[in-house]
């Protein structure tokens, strides 16, 4: 029996020592991406990837091995572990196996076949089946009874046929078989529950479907399942050869040769063959049915959570447009326009509300506000909200861009996704007590593009909405996936302790929210941290959390450079000995890359710090605090193009990558819905991943393939010479989820059109 870090080894394709240290490392209260950053001499290059699926895996086998125990010790306190079955409950290498082992031994409640046996037809029922000649009637009414409940022979022979019918359907190794050949040759079948039509029209795909269960692909497991929980939709596991004729059986075949039962027209044989096809009926296929119906769930959800997981990590490192004033508007109809402006370190600098659309129509007036609260805050970048009235909106900013031309500003529509969230909750609250909710939207609006990350850390991930299914799936794994994939973003970007939130802070490695709140309250009330070494003055931020979060804290323009960099204080000694052989001061070796390729690592090697950390440390001296996400751009919609009935095939637009599944990607093209690429039509080659061709904020080029304004469905093909046969509105399409755009990994645009100041405008900005 392979041990734990043995079966993870096995799995990772990596040694077992390497997984041991990780496992060691983990239980000592390090985090992954302290593990992955610092300490690679240990776990010999494990990176950060690896080291999550190592900890899932460890949370598994633990859990395994502690059911094991439990198992072991209820048999043995019933007295009935055999040294055959212990050994068989140690081989078991999943949970279901252990339970099917169990099943006979687990306690129950009371059942027929259990009252049979204490009624006394156990021997009935094992002579029946030992001796197919005996004649079932004349052998029962020997255990006929009244006063155990056994009234005549035809309840006799019912009693032993449960007892039977337990016995077979708690045969493990029969479990085992019988499941294999389900997986095999079973198909998932679903149909609509004929007084549901009506409501059930989005799933209309499936009211009469029929597929592999080995094939389902997640969305459409997680879409029927979805259809079955609404009560539109009715799931069943079943046989192609029982669909034609229900007693070509091949599963009761199976039963029956497991215990060499055959129908030889002996006294028996009729009674056996039903006890056989009972037993498939009514106990092994219900429970495999939903046993194999909940595996199927199980593997979309962790399908589903691994998108949801790819396109977070997307979004989370899109790159931020920097340290420059914004504004941001959240757009509205009836409601107006909220504005807000915020400093280049995201300080609430101004809020306005605007109605320049319908049914106000004050369009000029709006053109005077923006055009003052630009020129008063020298705004560099406008941030538009990407909801209702998105369009009308970036019509008026390109207008205000024209008639300021020397203010060279530039626009970019932002995802609101998860605004609304951040903007009702507590910590926006805490925030900005004296501010209306609607105009906190405008302010993440501004700020998300400034800093994606940082923003984003402050909306639960589940509310940023680029996931397949994610309210279906398991929300306690969800959950801790999509924190792993926060921790790693915040702490592969690392934050300057200095002007970090709280919930920013929180993520990093080593903290949690209560030090996080400590650090900034320290920090208002001593200034900032001159130095690493002053965060240990922070209450409850001890040794052990200083060591895991110190290399991901930084801290510019302080006492020593080395903290604006991702090296780590305990590593400062190797630097030392840079500095004493060059003879250079540490000022003159940042930065310096001619001097630091002269340098050979191997000459900086000790027992602690290894080749990979001087390597890394030689990578960070080179380009301190380097950020490791893309250079900020922007997408540029088509103009003209507002709108479904704007659109027409043949159309060639770009585009903004908004979610990837796994049948294709959504893309907005500026007409508030998204369109879909089908997996089908990203390349020209076969794709089996969509991810490998496209990720979320990524910007595309699209033609338009077919529009449909009634179902609101857009296909789309990134093959823009030609239109790739499978790319039409497909089932997958429609069972698409309510558009929920992400942000925008932008392109730059080109500078504003030139233009005069309108008189309103010159009016207004005569008092700067």
């Amino acid at each position: 029996m392979l041990t734990i870090e043995e079966r993870i080894a096995t799995e990772l394709s990596v040694s077992p020592g390497q997984v041991k240290a990780a496992i060691l490392l983990l239980d000592e209260g390090a985090t992954v991406p302290f593990i992955a950053r610092y300490r690679k001499e240990v776990t010999k290059g494990l990176d950060d990837s690896q080291l999550r699926l190592l900890q899932e895996r460890l949370i598994y086998l633990r859990e395994l091995e502690e059911r094991r125990a439990t198992i072991l010790k209820s048999i043995e306190e019933q007295n009935k572990l055999t040294p055959e079955l212990q050994k068989e409950i140690l081989e078991a290498d999943t949970k279901i196996r252990l339970e099917d082992l169990y099943r006979p031994y687990k306690p129950k409640r009371r059942t027929k076949g259990q009252i049979a046996i204490e009624a006394g037809l156990q021997p009935l029922s094992e002579a029946l089946l030992q001796d197919p000649t005996l004649n079932p009637e004349q052998t029962a009414s020997d255990y006929v009874n009244a006063e155990k409940g056994v009234p005549d022979i035809k309840a006799a022979l019912e009693g032993a046929r449960y007892i039977l019918m337990e016995q077979f359907a708690e045969d493990a190794n029969l479990l085992d078989k019988i499941r294999t050949y389900l997986q095999d040759k079973a198909h998932l079948q679903s149909k609509v529950v004929p007084e549901k039509l009506t409501e059930a029209q989005k799933f209309q795909d499936y009211f009469d479907h029929i597929e592999p269960w080995s094939k389902v692909p997640s969305h459409r497991c997680l879409a029927m399942l979805r259809g079955r929980k609404e009560g539109v939709l009715s799931l069943a596991l079943v046989l192609p050869e029982e669909l034609e004729n229900p007693d070509n059986s091949i599963v009761q075949s199976m039963i029956a040769q497991h215990f060499s039962i055959a129908n030889k027209n002996r006294a028996a044989d009729a009674f056996l063959q039903e006890v056989v096809k009972w037993t498939w009926r009514i106990k092994i296929q219900p429970h495999l049915e939903t046993e194999l119906i909940g595996l199927l769930r199980d593997d979309a959800e962790e399908e589903a959570i691994q998108v949801f997981k790819s396109n977070l990590h997307d979004l989370l490192m899109a790159a931020p447009a920097g340290q420059i004033t914004t504004l941001g508007l959240d757009p509205g109809l009836r409601t107006g326009v909220k504005v807000a402006v915020v400093s280049p370190t995201g300080k609430l600098l101004a809020t306005e509300t605007i109605y320049p659309h319908v049914p106000h129509k004050q369009w000029q007036e709006s053109l005077v506000t923006l055009a003052k609260l630009i020129v008063q805050h020298e705004v560099k970048l406008i941030s538009i909200g990407n909801g209702t009235a998105s369009r009308e909106t970036e019509k008026l900013v390109e207008e205000l861009i024209k008639k300021l031309p020397d203010s060279k500003i530039n626009k970019i529509v932002t995802s609101e996704a998860g605004a609304s969230v951040y903007s009702a909750s507590e910590l926006a609250s805490q925030e900005f007590p004296q501010l209306d909710v609607s105009l906190r939207g405008a302010v993440s609006i501004a700020r998300r593009i400034q800093d994606p990350l940082a923003e984003l850390v402050k909306i639960e991930p589940k509310a940023i909405g680029v996931g397949q299914y994610q309210h279906d799936v398991n929300q306690t794994k969800l959950a801790r996936t999509l924190d792993a994939v926060v921790e790693d973003a915040v702490n592969a970007v690392g934050v300057d302790v200095n002007t970090a939130s709280s919930p920013l802070l929180t993520h990093i490695a080593g903290l949690n929210q209560q030090i996080a709140n400590n650090v900034v309250e320290f920090r208002e009330k001593h200034g900032p941290f001159k130095n690493r070494n002053e965060l240990k003055k922070v209450p409850r931020l001890g040794d052990k959390a200083f060591e895991q979060a110190a290399g991901f804290l930084r801290i510019a323009n302080g006492d020593n450079p080395l903290d604006a960099s991702s090296v780590h204080p305990e590593a400062y000694p190797v630097i030392e000995q840079i500095i004493q052989n060059s003879h250079k001061p540490i000022r003159e070796i940042i930065g310096n890359g001619e001097f630091l390729k002269s340098l050979d690592p191997n000459k900086f090697v000790t027992e602690q710090f290894g080749l990979p950390t001087v390597k890394d440390i030689f990578k960070e001296l080179e380009k301190p605090g380097r950020d490791p996400r893309a250079t900020f751009q922007t997408v540029q919609y088509k103009e003209g193009v507002e709108s479904l009935s704007d659109l027409t095939p043949g159309m060639i637009l770009e585009g903004v990558v908004t979610n990837v599944a796994n049948f294709g990607a959504f893309v907005d093209i500026g007409v508030h819905q998204d369109g879909l690429v089908h997996i089908s039509a990203l390349s020209h080659e076969f794709v089996k991943d969509p991810r490998q061709v496209v990720k979320t904020g990524q910007i595309v080029k699209v033609k338009v393939l077919e529009v449909d304004s009634a179902r609101k469905r857009i296909s789309l093909t990134m093959c823009l010479e030609q239109v790739p046969e499978k790319a039409s509105l497909s089932k997958d399409h429609k069972m698409q989820k309510p558009h929920n755009k992400g942000p925008h990994k932008p392109k730059q645009i080109k500078e504003a059109a030139t233009g005069s100041l309108g008189l309103a405008l010159q009016a207004a900005l005569k008092g700067k």
